[in-house]
């Protein structure tokens, strides 16, 4: 790959134009779709997509979740049937109001879904009769869109973007509540360990609560610039909802209720983000082997003089490798270089390299390269398995524990206004005292993000019970204490 293919900025130099440049370069996506704020996804980032979203999918219908596909338009008297939902997201609603040849007028107007409660509130309604209906966990892979009003951002802020999300109705709160340990547990297994990216639930504060939710559990990650990325989050809905549309069981003696309720949203196109900004270096991506659509690529260093023999040992391991379960590719285009491809594969981030030339061959081994550290090894044909399989659990290790220490770096603390504007300025999440997540602390939330050109008050930890001091007073308006909350500069 030449230097002007390659990338031409330093991470660490200008984050937004490294950002950029690998969405282009690494073939991810293309900004150049002539609708403001859409992006094609493009076969790197897709298969990279699938493969999360297998994992994700894997992990729900293991816990117990089924997928459904629900209609993109909703009704704007759906919508409407829950008022608080419905104001939340009207701002952010694109309508369809016309359609045919004749651009007939329809009567009544279509959301383009922003999310689906209330397209499958009102089919649970019918659904739900009896308690034996009882737990109804349903989930779907799917688009949703935003009028988003702020500047766009490939796979952090678009207009539209790809996510799963699961509704869930329970005959009990504690059965909901449950539900929403679950979803942080699966957010755990999945988005940290396997996509290596380390988070923190918050309990949201009143004013930001999901519109519509009783609370909301939200996690918040970090990008390398230090701003903060929420990720998934999880709500109970209580019998909000239920109430509204009529979401009733029978118990065992006849008795109706309504039905307890949750949802949960991993975004998996936000995630790919996350893994871009992460884990990536001055080289291009770096992708844990867990998702990568490639694991490994064998690149043949080809002779004129060996060619043949190059090629046929190549194809031999790449059978070997994918029979053994590994997802693998050969490179065995002769129009580039072996640098070039050497170039290129890490530009996209596959984890592991395989070299094999004639030397190799004599020797009866190949060269592992790793993309995270940039190692090479000898392998012999003989522990060609077990050592792929043991240098990508090691690659998949190193990434999460990589990434766990950069966001274990960027936690800070201030009682005052001083102390956070400074500790501001190395971004991350500074722990401050505050007066309220209550309705009467949106005041102080406000004049904060004010006064601090967009820090935003994410809330109180979920994993650790976390009190002020007697004597904290809120870092605002001076009243005392009576929470602990983070802040930070998100996008």
């Amino acid at each position: 790959m030449s230097e002007q293919e390659g990338l031409t900025v330093k991470k660490s130099k200008d984050f937004s134009e490294w950002y950029s440049q690998i969405i282009q370069k690494a073939e991810l996506g293309d900004i150049r779709y002539n609708i403001k704020g859409f992006i094609v996804n493009r076969p790197w980032a897709t298969m990279l997509m699938n493969n999360m979203y297998k994992l994700y999918e894997d992990e729900l219908q293991k816990n117990g979740h089924l997928p459904v596909l629900f209609p993109t338009l909703i009704p704007a008297s759906n919508l409407k049937q829950e008022e608080e939902h419905f104001k939340g997201f009207s701002a952010e609603v694109f309508w369809v109001t016309e359609g045919g040849s004749d651009y007939k007028k329809f009567e009544e107007k279509y959301a383009l879904r922003p999310t689906s409660e209330t397209a499958m509130y009102p089919m649970y309604a019918l659904w739900i009769r009896s308690h034996r209906d009882l737990p109804l966990k349903l989930y779907q892979r799917c688009q949703v869109f935003r009028y988003e009003s702020k500047m766009t951002r490939a796979f952090l802020r678009g207009r539209e973007f790809w996510w799963i999300e699961s509704h869930n109705a329970f005959t009990t709160r504690e059965q909901a509540e449950n539900q929403v340990l679950e979803d942080m547990r699966m957010s755990e297994d999945v988005m940290h360990q396997k996509f290596g990216i380390p988070f923190i639930f918050f309990n949201r504060p009143a004013w930001d609560k999901f519109p519509g939710a009783v609370y909301t559990y939200a996690a918040d990650s970090l990008m390398p610039n230090g701003k903060i990325t929420q990720q998934p989050s999880t709500h109970l809905l209580g019998q909000n909802f239920s109430k509204r549309l009529g979401i009733e069981f029978g118990d065992e003696s006849g008795k109706k209720d309504f039905v307890w309720q949750t949802c949960y949203g991993p975004s998996i196109w936000r995630m790919v983000g996350s893994i871009i900004g992460l884990h990536g270096d001055d080289k291009g991506l770096i992708l844990p082997p867990e998702i990568s659509p490639y694991q490994i690529v064998i690149i043949p260093i080809l002779t004129n003089k060996d060619k043949g023999k190059i090629l046929s040992s190549a194809k031999k391991l790449f059978s070997k490798l994918k029979k053994s379960g590994f997802r693998v590719f050969l490179d065995e285009r002769d129009f580039y270089s072996p640098g070039w491809k050497f170039n290129e594969w890490e530009l996209k981030g596959v984890p592991l390299r395989v070299e094999i030339g004639p030397k190799d061959i004599q020797r009866k081994h190949v060269v592992f390269v790793r993309r995270d550290t940039g190692e090479k090894k000898f392998v012999t044909d003989r522990s060609l398995i077990t050592s792929a399989r043991k240098s990508l659990s090691d690659i998949q290790k190193s990434i999460v524990k990589r990434a766990d220490n950069y966001f274990n770096d960027k936690m800070f603390v201030a009682n005052n206004l001083k102390e956070l504007s400074s500790n501001l300025k190395s971004g991350g999440f500074v722990q401050v005292p505050f007066c309220s997540v209550d309705l009467d602390g949106e005041g102080c939330a406000e004049k904060l993000k004010n006064d601090f050109a967009g820090v935003e008050v994410r809330g109180t930890r979920v994993d650790v019970k976390e009190k002020p001091k007697s004597s904290d007073k809120c870092v605002v308006c001076n009243r005392s204490a009576k929470v602990l909350v983070y802040v930070g500069k998100s996008y």
